[in-house]
């Protein structure tokens, strides 16, 4: 009998896949590993099988024995408010689409160029190197939530704050307590809408018919932390992929109008995340998959960071082209449970892209690559700091 590979592998470099991972992966598909937490579990890690997997009605957000459910990770945000979201998904959904409509998302982006604008205002005026994550990737995700939500702006810090607990790994008591204090704020929020609403998400949730006020309070925190946490995450992953690669950056400046292309593939190389392991999925039947049988009831993860370095699926797929065809990235999911804020995500890379482009040309890493770090403390991962220098 193979022993399980033991989570997570050790990252050194952080912008390609833990060695062990692609070894692992050069394999096969489907393998046998012990979380963190000491539980079995299969990870998927080949491109096909994972996009598959995806979209399958074998595999659910939710143990069918709850009691039994396994857990990759000491955060209490899979089983808050990610749980909450998976037990009527099709039909919370579709109440979120109408929210993240092209309209929307338009009229919204000129709120978004005027945050992007003045907290870049606020870096032309300090002395470089300047950590790019503390004064430009923390704070714009958070109050473009605000403001497309309609959270006071004066909350944003304590909010964010909650958001980050929650998503702690390794700390269950401060995870729980992040989402508790998340939960709380958001009741309050929803109260408040109920009784003055305005034009904002919260309150045309609120204004939703047939919708009980604790699914109102899952999707508001959700929301709260969907749109902040990955998105932080993802503008330092942007970034410092085009900062490492001079030619990649020069050919922006050279031609602006690869931005959104350059955004897919920065979104398709993501942030090798330290905790090397995947969307937490639960079998509800019998099934077989490459030649391998799993259980009603085995846990499974599937790495979309390891299926978007799929050799199989991407040439060179650790290197960035910005003119690369990036359309089976599967960097936001896949069919019904492709991420509904994708549209919000990219317009805001988007504009963090083109503003820097345009402002600070010369923009370059303040520090070796092999100098950064990645979060290990949190669920996203992400970086600790990304220094850089104009």
């Amino acid at each position: 009998m193979i022993t399980p590979a033991q989570l997570p592998f050790a990252q050194a470099d952080v912008l390609q896949l833990a060695p062990g991972l692609r070894a692992l992966q050069a394999r096969g598909a489907v393998h046998r590993v012990r979380t963190p937490g000491g539980d079995e579990a299969w990870l998927v890690t080949g491109h096909a099988r994972v996009r598959q997997l995806l979209d399958d009605d074998r595999l659910s957000r939710t143990n069918p024995d709850p009691e039994a459910a396994a857990k990759d990770s000491g955060s209490a945000l899979l089983a808050g408010l990610l749980g909450g979201f998976a037990t009527d998904h099709a039909r919370l959904r579709a109440l979120l689409e109408p929210h993240f409509a092209p309209e929307r998302m338009a009229a919204l982006r000129t709120c978004v160029d005027k945050l992007a604008g003045q907290l870049l205002d606020e870096l032309a005026g300090r002395k470089s190197p300047v950590d790019l994550r503390r004064a430009l990737a923390l704070p714009l995700p958070i109050q473009v939530m605000c403001e497309w939500l309609g959270v006071p702006q004066e909350d944003k810090d304590r909010f964010g704050g909650w958001t980050r607990d929650a998503a702690t790994i390794g700390d269950p008591v401060r995870s729980k307590q992040g989402v508790g204090a998340l939960l709380g704020y958001c009741r309050q929020l929803i109260a408040g809408k109920r009784r003055d609403p305005a034009d904002d998400v919260i309150s045309r949730i609120c204004a939703t018919e047939k919708i009980e006020d604790d699914e109102i309070l899952g999707l508001t925190a959700l929301l709260l932390f969907g749109g902040y946490e990955t998105t932080v995450a993802r503008i330092g992953t942007c970034v410092l992929l085009l900062l490492a690669d001079p030619e990649q950056w020069q050919a922006l400046l050279d031609d602006p109008t690869l931005v959104p292309g350059a955004v897919e593939e920065t979104l398709r190389l993501s942030m090798p995340n330290p905790h090397n392991g995947g969307m937490p999925r639960h079998a509800v039947t019998d099934f077989e998959i490459d030649g391998v049988t799993i259980r009603a009831g085995d846990f499974v993860l599937l790495n979309i960071i390891a299926a978007n370095h799929d050799e199989t699926a991407f040439a060179d797929p650790g290197g960035v082209d910005v003119t690369r065809d990036t359309a089976g990235s599967l960097a936001f999911g896949y069919g019904a449970h492709h991420c509904v804020g994708a549209a919000l995500a990219r317009m805001q890379l988007q504009v963090v892209l083109t503003q820097l482009l345009a402002r600070f040309p010369t923009l370059r890493l303040a520090v070796g690559v092999d100098e950064l770090e990645l979060r290990h403390d949190t669920l996203i991962g992400g970086l600790v700091r990304l220094p850089v220098t104009w």
